[in-house]
């Protein structure tokens, strides 16, 4: 869509942008396939990869001092891309930053002492579990039982029975892609289990997922109910272009905020890959910082956002609204 209304107004001096969409299916040597015939094809930046794991799988590709190309994902969260190369970017924060946002939230909005973490075993879930239990510890709380799963065969019924039979837990943290995270979820509303359960930004889209979501806490840095003329503008285009499409999650508005990032670079650098890496390194630093749907996106030295601030959401009504909304 944002290709779309760029082209309509102009393109890039009088040039139109093309997208090239290629799926990795979030495997990553897939990702490193895609990723080479990316950088081969000839195109000036690709937005992605959309999970941690296929982004630092593919990140040596991009920044091969070969032919690099930049890198800018719009969700990968995993700490490890902090130092993936000069060439990846992300417009979303760190694990270190979802999760501590979560357990400040655990701890201080909803004065809960103690929690169980289920994460899915992979660069993601083990990097929400890490950031979680440490700043939960950090404020005085205690994780009482941490358990990891398979992300394609997702079975926690044992787990779970530990959680009802030892008592302690007054919450659990989902740490998971919003994929398996739903066949997690699932098992839990299957077992009448009704303490609050938390996912970090990975259960963007749940809300879309029925009466099993009701009540999920998430975090997040984009709300779809967020009340700016920007993202009222944004909406509106979006539930006219794809009626029947999902509803908007942050992947969609960053991925949305990416490509008129990129806009403003190219029209800045032109088109060869190592000055527009550069001006896009220099958004926030030497250049202002990028005003978008997610926030004001400003890059630190290792491409990182770390100003970005994140919310809170809980699902209500088929809806992630702001947690401390009356």
């Amino acid at each position: 869509m944002a290709v779309e209304e760029i082209n309509k107004s102009g393109g890039i001096n009088g040039r139109p942008l093309r997208i090239v969409v290629l799926e990795d299916g979030g495997e990553a040597d897939s990702a490193v396939r895609v990723a080479s015939m990316l950088v081969d094809s000839g195109v000036v930046a690709v937005i992605g990869h959309i999970y941690s794991s296929t982004t630092l799988a593919s990140a040596p590709v991009y920044n091969d001092s070969r032919n690099p190309v930049l890198q800018i994902s719009p969700s990968a969260t995993s700490p490890t891309i902090t130092s993936a190369g000069d060439y990846t970017f992300r417009v979303c924060p760190s694990d270190l930053q979802y999760g501590g946002a979560l357990a400040r939230f655990a701890r201080n909005s909803l004065s809960l002492s103690r929690g169980a973490i289920l994460y899915v075993n992979n660069d993601y879930g083990r990097g929400i579990r890490r950031t979680f239990t440490e700043e939960f510890n950090r404020l005085g709380g205690s994780v009482t039982q941490i358990d990891p799963f398979l992300e394609n065969a997702p079975e926690i019924g044992a787990y779970l029975e530990r959680v009802v039979q030892d008592g302690s837990a007054e919450f659990i943290v989902v740490a998971a892609n919003i994929e398996e995270g739903e066949q997690v979820l699932r098992q839990i509303r299957d077992r009448n289990i009704r303490l609050p359960i938390m996912g970090g930004d990975g259960f963007d889209g749940m809300e879309d997922k029925g009466a099993i979501a009701e009540g999920i806490y998430s975090s997040t840095v984009y709300l779809p109910t967020l009340n700016t003329e920007a993202n009222r503008k944004f909406l509106e285009a979006y539930r006219a272009r794809y009626p029947l499409g999902n509803p908007v999650d942050y992947s969609a508005a960053a991925s949305y905020d990416i490509v008129y990032l990129l806009r403003d670079a190219l029209l800045r650098s032109g088109t060869n890959r190592r000055a527009l890496r550069d001006a896009v390194a220099d958004i926030g630093r030497k250049s202002p910082a990028f005003q978008g749907l997610t926030g004001s996106i400003a890059f630190d030295e290792n491409g990182d956002v770390p100003q970005l601030n994140i919310q809170i959401g809980v699902v209500h009504n088929g809806s992630l609204r702001p947690a401390d909304a009356p």
